[in-house]
């Protein structure tokens, strides 16, 4: 997380911003994941998961960019540099007063401890929490990993997407600068609010693959409008949607792969190979996106990816009723 945040911090230096060709997330998004699952049952991760990604939807900050020409800075610059401060300085403050395990935890009482202990062993009776290379090699040779890689991968690539052609859209509602900037939020608020929201009903109902496919038809809805419009509002319209129905699914199949994967060991595989390879579909978000305003075989591709994992969960959740 330190390291994360003084990369980020130091990419303020950067003088333009088409020299931001890497973005590092290092092992701050699975290690928290992989944290919440050694604290929660598997029945109260979903929440808790879609508290912490809700963040994302969340990132670009209105305000900073008002800080353009500061210090000699754009407002970009100091998005990096605020905000990789601010990851620093929580990086060193979770040093302290995070703790590994319940078991370690200072802040709980006797009574308390024991209770959280004894929840997360009733939840995972039967499955081993030793190190093992044997656990590693049955993570990578488990069909069902690769099949959550390629449903999270589904999900990624629209949810990098929307940042990438959003600011055209905007720019065809006839608004620039700090306005356009205001604009850029109502989407990214949508993507908050039912990420909380739906993170909170798939633990009540304990349920994963539904809530996955109602949130990848929500966006692949969002993604028709965008591909059929021709005017910038049904297309704002659409871009809300769209993230609507991204975000929320992004921290249910990260609940998912994390809670059936199995042991402490192959779990913490499994979820690194599902955040790790299907990340690359950032990648893909940034080559497909070339042809504006209306961005056709962007959004295309899109809709491509999106059915992809509402194919994939339906298999994998008929697979799981099968004993698969």
């Amino acid at each position: 997380m330190v390291a994360w945040g003084v990369v980020m911090t130091l990419m303020c230096l950067i003088r333009s911003c088409q020299s931001l060709v890497v973005y590092v997330k290092w092992g701050l998004f699975p290690g928290i994941n992989y944290y919440i699952c050694l604290w929660y049952p598997r029945s109260e991760r979903s929440k808790r998961i879609a508290i912490f990604y809700s963040s994302v939807s969340l990132a670009g900050v209105y305000g900073i960019e008002r800080m353009e020409g500061v210090g000699g800075l754009h407002g970009w610059q100091w998005i990096f540099c605020l905000e990789g401060i601010a990851t620093v300085l929580v990086a060193i403050f979770s040093f302290f007063y995070m703790y590994d395990y319940p078991e370690t935890a200072k802040f709980l009482t006797e009574p308390e401890r024991l209770y959280i202990i004894d929840m997360v062993k009733q939840d995972g009776i039967h499955l081993s929490s030793r190190f093992d290379s044997h656990f590693i090699w049955q993570a990578m040779k488990d069909y069902k990993t690769y099949v959550q890689v390629l449903i999270h991968l589904g999900l990624i690539v629209p949810g990098y997407a929307i940042a990438l052609f959003s600011p055209t859209i905007i720019n065809e509602l006839g608004y620039t600068a700090a306005n356009a900037q205001l604009l850029s939020v109502p989407p990214f608020v949508a993507g908050f609010i039912s990420t909380i929201v739906v993170g909170i009903y798939s633990d009540k109902h304990n349920l994963r693959g539904p809530y996955i496919i109602g949130g990848a038809l929500v966006s692949l809805a969002g993604y028709i409008i965008l591909y059929c419009s021709v005017r910038a509002g049904p297309s704002y319209a659409g871009a809300c949607l769209a993230a609507a129905g991204t975000y929320p699914a992004i921290p249910i199949i990260l609940a998912w792969a994390g809670s059936n994967a199995g042991g402490d060991l192959k779990r913490g595989v499994v979820l690194a190979m599902v955040i790790g390879i299907s990340n690359l579909g950032g990648v893909c978000s940034s080559f497909i996106y070339i042809y504006p305003p209306h961005f056709h075989l962007g959004h295309g591709t899109i809709m491509g990816f999106l059915s992809l994992s509402y194919v994939l969960v339906v298999f994998r959740t008929e697979a799981h009723q099968h004993g698969l």
